[in-house]
């Protein structure tokens, strides 16, 4: 079982990014909650990692905090959440406030999330209804957000579009994105665009 992983950072396509350690590269997928935290290409990065093994392959999911990998793994046991789905939920809130919407029974916080509708909204809050207390105070490690690239408009693109959005509701909130932000940013502005929708 592979639980933490530490390296330098090669690649960043989110969701996934690319890590070598021990001369072997790890493909690992992560939430844009962790995703904005990444620090420049050929930095050394560390995460916390859930191994799944299915019928499909092996796959590898990184998170900055332990926090956010416990309430992925949380969320994944639910019926009817899968990877994606979880990650998407992290990626669309962070872990305190997702706390916050579960303690307040809000369903109109998570049927902001691309793949999450009402029914689900309601599932998801009624399963992890006291999950969130054992969770310890949030352990999360700085590092620094990638410079700004020619490219980041199309990663910022792409990153929306793994999230589920469609290619028109990811335009449209990247129209006021400036050409030079930093991916992180980026995204995080966009997606902030897309929850007043």
């Amino acid at each position: 079982m592979i639980g933490h992983i530490s390296g330098i950072l090669l690649e960043k396509k989110p969701p996934q990014i690319l890590v070598e350690t021990g001369d072997i590269g790890y493909e690992i997928d992560v939430p844009m909650s962790t995703f904005f935290d990444l620090p420049a290409c050929g930095e050394k990065v560390a995460l916390h990692i859930h191994f799944a093994v299915r019928e499909d392959g092996h796959f590898l999911y990184g998170f900055a905090t332990y926090e956010e990998r416990a309430v992925f793994r949380q969320l994944i046991k639910i019926s009817g959440i899968g990877a994606r789905t979880a990650l998407s939920v992290l990626s669309g809130l962070p872990v305190n406030e997702l706390a916050q919407a579960i303690a307040l029974q809000e369903t109109g916080r998570l049927v902001k999330i691309p793949g999450i509708g009402k029914k689900t909204a309601e599932r998801l809050l009624l399963e992890l209804r006291g999950k969130f207390d054992a969770f310890p105070g949030t352990t999360k490690q700085v590092f620094r957000s990638s410079a700004p690239t020619p490219s980041n408009r199309g990663d910022i693109l792409d990153a929306l579009l793994a999230l589920g959005y469609n290619e028109r509701e990811a335009l449209a909130a990247m129209k006021g994105i400036d050409d030079d932000i930093a991916v992180s940013e980026g995204i995080r502005q966009a997606l902030r665009q897309l929850a007043k929708v």
